[in-house]
């Protein structure tokens, strides 16, 4: 599954689509603005909201939570020794540890279970501009985790490199 992701269109805010490999909207990421922390919300085509994205406070380091229903689904946090690459990590709440790695500023990342590529994220296959893939090669993940994985690590990525 390919998905599509216009990063901010017309620099307005933090919201903006993600459409599928033909073109049609599938979701959309709406940034709430004027919140004490960064939240954002992955909501369908009706306005259905799947899943909350928001700013973990009162942590050492920047992480960012997931929530499904009301529900934590996961923790998303960079790794302390990563000099080389940029490295995060996903904490799910049944345990497993997916590993987020590459160039993030880029673009150009993959997650990762075990070893075990789930994702690439990309600008490389892509002449629009402000637009990155998300290319998600297993077929039994949950797109819109991953899909609220990418937009997680890029944020944080942007607040590091303010």
């Amino acid at each position: 599954m390919r998905f599509l992701v216009r990063d901010r269109l017309l620099g307005i805010g933090e919201d903006y689509w993600i459409e599928d490999d033909r073109g049609n909207k599938v979701y959309l990421v709406d940034g709430k603005a004027m919140r004490l922390r960064d939240t954002f919300e992955l909501k369908d085509t009706q306005g259905r909201v799947l899943i909350d994205i928001h700013q973990k406070m009162l942590a050492l380091r920047d992480t960012m939570v997931i929530e499904r229903d009301g529900a934590p689904l996961a923790r998303i946090r960079r790794k302390r020794l990563s000099l080389l690459r940029n490295h995060y990590r996903v904490y799910l709440v049944d345990g497993t540890e997916l590993d987020v790695s590459g160039k993030i500023l880029d673009r150009e990342f993959a997650v990762e279970y075990d070893g075990e590529l789930l994702a690439v994220i990309s600008r490389r296959w892509l002449t629009i501009r402000d637009t990155y893939g998300v290319d998600i090669v297993r077929e039994d993940v949950d797109p819109a985790l991953l899909i609220a994985v990418a937009v997680c690590v890029v944020h944080l990525a942007e607040k590091e490199g303010d």
